[in-house]
């Protein structure tokens, strides 16, 4: 069974930091590349942070130097480290396995909201 939950957003001023955890079953997370994707409102998921199985990390260009990503591999979890928070980064943010640069699964869990504002 698919399980996908994500947790630690919340409201946060900008500049401030967030650091967000996924937790996934070990039949989506074993082996797969892991991505964390956001959609604010009235756009489209994107995939801001990706990372491979042997911990190779890729960013978009908008959260690049800000955000880190990190994976333990040992217990199915995922990690998002947000610092420098900006308004344009609040969105709900989801993980997801990734394949071919898509999500791996159809199947989302319920996200964790991220909202910046002063």
């Amino acid at each position: 069974q698919v399980q996908l939950v994500e947790s630690g957003g919340g409201l946060v001023q900008p500049g401030g930091s967030l650091r967000l955890s996924c937790a996934a079953s070990g039949s989506l997370f074993s082996g797969n590349g892991m991505g964390w994707f956001r959609q604010a409102p009235g756009k489209q998921r994107e995939l801001v942070a990706f990372i491979t199985d042997d911990l190779s990390t890729n960013y978009a260009d908008s959260v690049k130097g800000r955000f880190t990503i990190s994976r333990d591999n040992a217990k199915n979890w995922m990690y998002l480290q947000m610092n420098s928070l900006k308004p344009e980064d609040t969105a709900v943010y989801y993980c997801n396995a990734v394949r071919n640069g898509l999500p791996a699964s159809i199947y989302w869990g319920q996200g964790t909201q991220v909202t910046v504002s002063s």
